[in-house]
């Protein structure tokens, strides 16, 4: 367990990061392939998962399978899922996939359509469900499974992981013992990777953000108009102060939730925003994650 924490990091002079191209902003976008791997009865928990559909927080007094629920998780992967691609195939932007392996061996075309596109698929754990309640061997086991199977569906080993919404106290140890992962995303706390050192070995963290997530259309926000002024105004305070001190944004996206159409409005208005700028890097996790390990290695 990590008792340590860090309330100074980078400071008032953060590190040049020396993005390509002397790029003033790193933007990494991220889809949660999430559906089909979360909590459900069929796979032995004890009630049908809500979160981030329209149905969380409803008091529906639904006893067993919540069929509404499971239907809105659904569409994500069955509609939403490929209306992202389009928008982004379409600009030719690149975007990491954080991936739950259970969910994409359910979906072999998703999976395939991923690994054609050339997007980076980071290892959102074997299921979509709380690490922090696992017990450390069970917790191994997922880990194992994880990289098993999306080895076996994409073509390639994960290079980072990212549990769902908090790891547990023993995540990043088991990472680093593992061996085979450049980073991990189990961070909200900077706007540029850094590096910690755990049982004696460099291990990279590259923050993500629960801010500049569509997760606000299940708490603040209601409409892509909102969404996308909130996504605007944050790049575009990171592209003026990128003038000296370069950093990075993540946007996180979930199929079911911005793959519906009014709010994949907001995103497609966002995207056009960004490309109208230069000296952008729009780019994959694993291609940020390398960049660090080579322009800034950890220095003993």
């Amino acid at each position: 367990m990590e008792l340590e924490r860090d309330f100074i990091g980078y400071g008032a002079t953060p590190p040049n990061p020396r993005w390509p191209g002397k790029a003033r902003i790193a933007i990494n976008f991220v889809m949660n392939y999430e559906e089909g791997s979360e909590p459900s009865i069929g796979d032995g928990e004890s009630a049908t998962e809500t979160w981030f559909t329209e149905s969380h927080g409803l008091n529906s007094g639904v006893r067993g399978r919540d069929l509404a629920a499971e239907g809105l998780f659904e569409y994500g992967s069955r509609v939403g899922f490929w209306r992202l691609m389009r928008l982004f195939e379409e600009r030719g932007l690149p975007l990491t996939v954080y991936g739950c392996a259970l969910a994409l061996e359910r979906n072999p075309k998703a999976a395939e359509a991923i690994r054609q596109a050339h997007h980076d698929v980071c290892s959102h754990g074997w299921r979509w469900i709380k690490h922090y309640e696992l017990d450390e061997a069970t917790e191994r086991e997922h880990i194992r499974r994880a990289i098993e199977s999306l080895t076996r569906t994409t073509g390639e080993r994960p290079y980072g992981w990212y549990c769902r919404y908090s790891p547990s106290v023993n995540t990043r140890r088991l990472l680093a013992e593992e061996g085979g992962f450049l980073y991990d995303s189990d961070y909200y706390g900077d706007e540029l990777p850094f590096w910690r050192v755990v049982g004696n070995r460099p291990h990279l963290v590259i923050p993500y953000s629960l801010t500049t997530n569509d997760g606000q259309y299940a708490s603040s926000v209601g409409t892509g108009s909102q969404w996308f002024e909130f996504m605007r105004d944050t790049f575009d305070m990171l592209y003026r102060e990128g003038a000296t001190q370069p950093k990075m944004m993540s946007v996180g996206l979930h199929m079911r939730l911005i793959g519906h159409p009014a709010r994949a409005a907001g995103l497609e208005r966002f995207l056009d925003h960004v490309m109208k700028h230069e000296d952008v890097w729009v780019t994959r996790r694993i291609d940020i994650a390398r960049h660090w390990i080579a322009e800034h290695p950890l220095i003993a």
